[in-house]
């Protein structure tokens, strides 16, 4: 135990000063599991790995095969722990793309040089407005993209892009993600989670301590509502709206779609602190959508009305 807490106490004192990864291949169980929880990022071999604080059959109406709490599938996708998942090999490579795009310390930049075209024309970016992914990754240098956490919270991308060689954090809406050949994998509802606003946050902190500018691409209609996102929903809002507040790095947001009520607000807003705000010739900036406001306004109303 006193082993434990010596760890845990530097990695604390470590953290916002070195960036820290973790890779899990094997048995990472009990107290050993707070490591993960203490670093910036979590990579997990998709077979072997075991991630627990306690294990699957020790929950109470649970074993292992109802719910492999411990497996790298339930720590990316529900836990939100793990970054990435895969083979050993691709673990490793997933490493070496983050490791190459960040400070070596908070003191450090995280800068190479560019060899892209600034001036190249991104000629498809209009259709990029619902898998901002695309769009992040056709904007960067040499399209050098490096998402985290693309499991949990998919409404919400958090990546890694440079910009003219610079690292740059960017925060972007998402309603569709779409497969390498071209058709919808799957699709959201144009709001924000409480899960995404609450990756968003860790992600803008962690840029704000490297001192990595934040890059916001805003396409919300308001935020989820559903029990399971409710429960959490205000608090983890709030924490987004901290962060982007707090975070002293320079912060752009682009406006490419909708922007209503509260939920654009926390989206890295001019009113939040945002330093510049651009907006595409099609984006809607107001409290709500109409349709929904006249349901408020003219309940029981016809269309003419």
């Amino acid at each position: 135990l006193e082993a434990f807490g010596s760890l845990y106490h530097k990695q604390a004192l470590a953290s916002g000063v070195i960036p820290q990864v973790t890779a899990i291949f094997g048995m990472c169980g009990g107290g050993l599991a707070v490591v993960p929880g203490l670093t910036d990022f979590t990579f997990m071999e998709a077979k072997d790995g075991k991630l627990f604080v306690n294990s699957p059959n020790a929950l109470e109406g649970n074993e292992i095969s109802k719910c492999n709490t411990a497996s790298a599938e339930y720590q990316s996708k529900t836990a939100g722990l793990v970054d990435g998942i895969g083979a050993e090999a691709e673990i490793l490579g997933q490493i070496r793309d983050l490791v190459c795009m960040l400070p070596a310390n908070n003191e450090d930049e995280a800068y190479t040089e560019c060899e892209d075209d600034l001036n190249r024309a991104c000629a498809d970016l209009a259709n990029c407005a619902g898998d901002t992914g695309i769009l992040l990754s056709q904007l960067s240098d040499n399209g050098i993209y490096f998402e985290t956490k693309a499991a949990y919270g998919k409404d919400v991308v958090t990546a890694f892009i440079q910009l003219n060689g610079a690292t740059v954090g960017a925060v972007a809406n998402r309603s569709e993600i779409y497969g390498e050949d071209g058709t919808v994998k799957e699709k959201m509802d144009g709001t924000l989670s409480a899960r995404g606003a609450k990756k968003a946050a860790d992600f803008v902190n962690f840029c704000d301590a490297f001192c990595i500018p934040v890059l916001t691409i805003t396409n919300v209609t308001g935020f989820k509502a559903t029990k399971c996102s409710e429960r959490t929903m205000a608090k983890n809002a709030a924490a987004l709206t901290a962060a982007f507040a707090n975070a002293t790095v320079p912060k752009v947001n682009v406006v490419v779609g909708k922007a209503y009520g509260s939920a654009y607000v926390v989206m890295n807003s001019k009113s939040i602190g945002a330093d510049m705000v651009f907006a595409w010739p099609n984006a809607e900036i107001g409290m709500m959508d109409a349709k929904s406001a006249a349901k408020i306004m003219y309940e029981g109303s016809d269309a003419a009305t």
